[in-house]
């Protein structure tokens, strides 16, 4: 038996996705507060006993000129990976929803490693398919990613897990005088022209000062921002989510000048330090290239997230389910499009900064 989630039922999906292991926060309704340009829904196949045991949810936009909508699912579905009928209650019921919505196109990308052969075969039979290659951003989210199991370990001995340089550039950040502080809304403009310092640096498109601070507000008590001081002024900052038993690095940043003083490290830190003390499983560094070969000029964001001891994780990645293919033709070449000149726009917009 399957339901939308309406108000009334919306603590008790909360609770389900938080305390399930595939639970993620951008299946959370707090984050589609954070996209308010899209509608969000979420469906639940219950149980013979009445209780929820899977959930998918959908954020819903209408795209530009093809006038019909996308539901995206980032990180769905939340439920067992190898309960097959649950997984095609979710399907059938996000069905009828893309009908309600004139979607061209049900697209998820499930928090599930690209080794699960099982679920892949699985996402095939009930129609889904993926385009393969694309070894870098290609995709809305990453398909690769860094995670750091914490299996109940102490600070210590997850200290002694990271390369021996690692540990030295975090020890060196603090003889140095580096500090690192929880901060609010106050220090948001601070960080967005760090970020945006970043951005033009490494060449990628940064969000603007509202975003950041809404994150603050939307998902309160579950979004952090650490600042990185030193002699009293910000240097580098980065923005983390906690949410059921994973804390994930967000949003990272860092000035031209003070790198030296190796402030990203100790931030790293001390945001697996908020993941120890929350009890969590997996601390999740997020998004790095696939190709990691040294002359990619993304090597760098790989080296420095693999001296944390993580695992080198690829997600199965994204799967579409194409309702009308005409207009998913279109719109995914025009999104391409819209990505890559956004990118060159900004850059060149901003490069002075």
């Amino acid at each position: 038996m399957t339901e939308l989630i309406q108000e009334s039922t919306l603590a008790e999906y909360e609770a389900f996705v938080q305390s399930h292991p595939k639970g993620h926060f951008a299946q959370s309704s707090l984050w589609a507060k954070q996209k308010p340009a899209w509608k969000w829904r979420a469906i639940v196949s219950r149980g013979a006993d009445g209780r929820i045991r899977g959930s998918i949810a959908f954020l819903i936009r209408t795209m530009p000129y093809i006038h019909k909508t996308m539901l995206y699912a980032c990180r769905g579905p939340v439920c067992d990976l190898d309960d097959r009928e649950t997984f095609g209650e979710l399907v059938a019921a996000a069905r009828e929803l893309a009908k309600e919505y004139k979607a061209y196109v049900i697209k998820i990308d499930p928090d599930v490693p690209v080794e699960n052969e099982d679920f892949r075969r699985m996402l095939e039979d009930f129609g889904f398919r993926t385009r393969h290659g694309g070894k870098n951003f290609e995709a809305i989210q990453p398909k690769f990613v860094f995670r750091l199991w914490l299996n109940g370990r102490t600070e210590d001995e997850i200290m002694a897990s990271f390369h021996q340089k690692w540990r030295y550039n975090i020890r060196l950040a603090v003889k140095k005088g580096v500090e690192v502080r929880v901060c609010g809304k106050e220090m948001v403009p601070d960080f967005a022209r760090i970020m945006l310092t970043t951005g033009v640096r490494d060449g990628f498109v940064t969000r603007p000062p509202e975003y950041f601070a809404n994150m603050l507000d939307n998902l309160g008590e579950h979004a952090r921002l650490y600042m990185a001081f030193h002699e009293g002024q910000p240097i580098a900052g980065t923005l983390a989510i906690h949410y059921g038993d994973k804390v994930w690095y967000l949003y990272g940043a860092s000035s031209n000048e003070h790198r030296n003083l190796m402030p990203n490290y100790l931030l790293q830190w001390s945001m697996i330090q908020w993941a120890v003390e929350t009890g969590c499983s997996v601390y999740d560094f997020r998004g790095v290239s696939g190709d990691i070969s040294e002359d990619n000029p993304l090597y760098g964001l790989y080296k420095f997230k693999k001296g944390f001891g993580g695992d080198f994780t690829e997600f199965v990645g994204e799967y579409d389910l194409v309702l009308k293919r005409t207009a998913w033709l279109i719109a995914e070449k025009g999104s391409v499009l819209y990505k890559n000149l956004n990118a060159k726009l900004y850059l060149l917009k901003n490069r002075k900064k």
